[in-house]
């Protein structure tokens, strides 16, 4: 994979003519005779069809992805701070620096997705002439590459909101003044993207299933179609998008509002009945949520259905292609070093793999977001001692799987629902899998993270900043091969997985009626169901102190955000959700909080400490068009506040 991804690169270099000086929207010289050859057979358009999808953004990387550190979800210690991803988390970003900037070509992380719109572009302008090609496969590529348009746009629109769909190339012998474009109105972009994903979705060019999967896995189906058009249009009908006065001021040229001032709620009508067909179309295709029963098939030892669920939870985001996965990022796998810093050392070593080993650090405010073992938030649950969470407890033997037996922790990590221990990793919680050491079950490795043990500090600036680390992100089959060595399976990076859509479909649902019923409860439950909890309606009423929460509309947007915010916690969606319903604004104004990992005790240890403190403003919404565009356009118009 790694070979291919190298390959990749260079085709997009030699294509698109990188080492160019930028241009607007990234126009580059004419190179006609290596155009020519990129299509001049069957086998080099491949290769320039696989550029197409390098264009996509890496998701599998901090500095690459602003879900990662952007709403702080997930963070790196303060020796880690200078990391372009954390920099940006910590609201560090600005016009002139653009630290994570998609659009144009200056930073030394991500490509600008105008550079991938023009790579689609040529391959949509080229690929008829190719002879050696028939129609068949000739309008199956076109449809990938108009869904790899759509996704970029997409991108752009969730990351800066108005900007300007590059609908095809400008003949680079044509003065640059002409790709001098202005941005567009946010409705008028949106329209464009599901434009496109509806001639992909009519031309019925995309295979339901991939056939040969040894080489096409990763590839668009009609199923990342259907998704996408789903995700675009709940998107499209959030608070962000849909009827946002916040920025009533934020005109074009013509004084007219960038964004649409008047909420159109049919749009949720739309958008769940998106979200339904893809459901269906995933259905047939045989995508579904992975089960029990699928990690028992390629895991044949016997363990506890305790184990069995939390390895099952783990393994629909990590395990290569499974039953989940609607699409998986395989150009920018999660390689050895993303898992790496997810996992920390389980037993003494006298060194170290090379990276930040388990220096991917979990905040409380993350931790805390995990239900109750009853399914409720623990705040809510009348059972769960939410006063005392932070007092330190002794694990014993009903909770054994979980808990080393005779340690103390805290006892927030004590009587939490299975994907709290799916999901993380802590100071004396077990963690089974990754190691070489066969053991039995109740003698599963376990972090020891106080001051000196060997899962805290071992290089200089080398540890966890909280106490938690991100278990899910790590695969099954990547496993210490020794004390101090270890040996990775990369995954795709599941950019759009079904646990997700049953989720977007529950949202929007919620929205379009004026109170939940029965399939609104239908799809959240499900993804419930699957993680060993009883439903909404159930749960609340016998263990929340406000059991009606369920049966009120907006009661059930609360408790369908805080599912979302559980089931994809580390995933990178909190930063884009949060983002389009316009809750970062409350939420992320805080203390990021952890134990003092300089402890030596338990006592000193679970002691709160302070490692950042989050700011977030109105701007923070969009990410600023970098100053360097502003002096190459000047018609374009920034973002508020910056």
């Amino acid at each position: 994979m790694k070979k291919k991804i190298y390959t990749i690169i260079i085709a997009v270099f030699i294509a698109t003519g990188l080492s160019s000086c930028g241009k607007y929207l990234d126009i580059v010289p004419d190179n006609i005779p290596t155009v020519d050859n990129a299509f001049s057979d069957r086998y080099n358009a491949i290769k320039f069809l696989a550029t197409c999808y390098w264009g996509i953004p890496k998701s599998a990387g901090w500095n690459e992805n602003p879900g990662i550190f952007g709403a702080m979800e997930m963070i790196f210690n303060r020796d880690h701070r200078t990391q372009a991803g954390m920099r940006f988390g910590l609201s560090e970003n600005s016009a002139a620096l653009a630290l994570v900037n998609y659009w144009s070509n200056n930073s030394s992380y991500v490509r600008s997705l105008y550079a991938g719109m023009r790579d689609c572009n040529t391959f949509l302008e080229r690929i008829d002439g190719v002879k050696d090609v028939n129609q068949y496969e000739k309008e199956r590529m076109k449809a990938e590459v108009k869904l790899i348009k759509a996704y970029l746009n997409f991108y752009l629109i969730q990351y800066y909101g108005p900007m300007t769909p590059l609908r095809e190339n400008t003949p680079v012998n044509e003065s640059t003044a002409g790709v001098r474009t202005e941005r567009e109105k946010v409705d008028d972009c949106f329209t464009y993207v599901v434009g496109l994903i509806d001639e992909v979705i009519n031309s019925a060019a995309l295979p339901l299933n991939i056939e040969n999967r040894n080489a096409e896995l990763g590839r668009f189906t009609a199923s990342v179609a259907h998704m996408l058009k789903a995700k675009v249009l709940v998107f499209w009908a959030s608070p962000l998008f849909n009827g946002n006065r916040d920025y009533s001021g934020f005109v074009n040229h013509e004084n007219e509002p960038f964004f649409n001032q008047q909420y159109i709620a049919a749009r949720w009508d739309s958008a769940a009945s998106a979200c339904k067909r893809a459901i269906e179309v995933c259905t047939e295709a045989g995508i579904r949520l992975y089960k029990r029963s699928d990690y028992q098939a390629v895991n044949a030892r016997q363990i506890s259905d305790t184990t069995l669920l939390i390895n099952t939870l783990r393994s629909a985001v990590t395990q290569r292609w499974n039953p989940e996965v609607v699409w998986g990022n395989s150009s920018y796998p999660a390689d050895w070093i993303f898992q790496l810093i997810s996992l920390p050392r389980l037993e003494p070593a006298t060194s170290t793999p090379s990276g930040m080993t388990g220096t991917l650090s979990v905040p409380l405010s993350t931790v805390e977001l995990f239900y109750s073992n009853n399914g409720v938030p623990i705040n809510e649950d009348i059972s769960y001692p939410y006063g005392s969470r932070y007092s330190i407890r002794i694990g014993d033997a009903a909770h054994n799987l979980l808990i080393a037996s005779g340690e103390k922790t805290a006892a927030l990590n004590f009587d939490r629902e299975t994907r709290f221990y799916s999901t993380l990793g802590f100071d004396r919680g077990r963690w089974y899998g990754n190691s070489y050491r066969t053991s039995t079950e109740s003698e599963t490795p376990y972090p020891k993270n106080r001051f000196g043990e060997y899962s805290s500090v071992f290089n200089p600036g080398e540890y966890n900043a909280t106490g938690y680390w991100a278990k899910k992100l790590v695969s099954m089959n990547t496993t210490w091969r020794d004390a101090n060595s270890v040996s990775e399976e990369t995954y795709p990076y599941p950019d759009m997985r079904f646990a997700d859509l049953l989720l977007l479909c529950a949202e929007a649902l919620n929205e379009s009626k004026s109170a939940p019923d029965q399939e609104v409860y239908l799809y959240i439950d499900s993804v419930r169901s699957r993680a060993g909890l009883k439903g909404v309606v159930e749960s609340w009423a016998s263990h929340s102190n406000q059991p009606s929460k369920p049966l009120s509309k907006e009661g059930m947007r609360q408790i369908i955000q805080q599912e979302r915010k559980i089931e994809l916690a580390c995933e990178g969606s909190y930063y884009w959700d949060s983002h389009r319903w316009k809750t970062a604004l409350t939420e992320q104004n805080r203390p990021i909080m952890g134990w003092n990992v300089n402890g030596r005790e338990a006592e000193e240890y679970y002691t709160l400490v302070s490692v950042y403190v989050q700011q977030f403003t109105y701007r923070d919404y969009f990410a600023p068009i970098p100053q360097s565009e502003m002096i190459k356009n000047p018609l374009l118009i920034q973002n508020p506040g910056w």
